[in-house]
């Protein structure tokens, strides 16, 4: 058999077991609930210095699911959710308190919400 017969068998083999007919990854209607958006921002102290390793949560105001992620040196964050209205918990350690954080979160179909920055005091 050619290489070209066994790359081209090779080809549909592994597109044929990617591929989901009829479930896309990413749907794009209007509105449709698995459009994912972006909740972004950081975590740091009032002295402005960055939180790393801290647990953010992106918490559903209406149905209470929730999306997380850890932040990273520099105190940033980024949480995929699909859309709906969202409020930020975040880890507290023992003394501490949120001095400053966003409120409710609107995120629409593809929304990109960066800068909501989380300040522990």
């Amino acid at each position: 058999m050619s290489r070209l017969a066994i790359l081209s068998i090779a080809v549909v083999t592994v597109a044929g077991t990617a591929c989901r007919p009829g479930q896309p990854l990413v749907n794009t209607e209007p509105g449709h609930k698995l459009t994912p958006g972006t909740i972004a921002g950081a975590v740091r102290t009032t002295a402005d210095d960055p939180l790393p390793g801290r647990r953010v949560e992106a918490v559903n105001a209406e149905t209470g699911q929730k999306y997380s992620a850890v932040t990273g040196v520099t105190g940033g964050f980024s949480i995929k959710v699909p859309p709906g209205k969202y409020r930020l918990e975040l880890e507290l350690r023992e003394q501490e308190s949120v001095a400053q954080q966003p409120g409710i979160i609107d995120i629409n179909q593809s929304d990109l919400d960066t800068d909501l920055d989380i300040v522990i005091r």
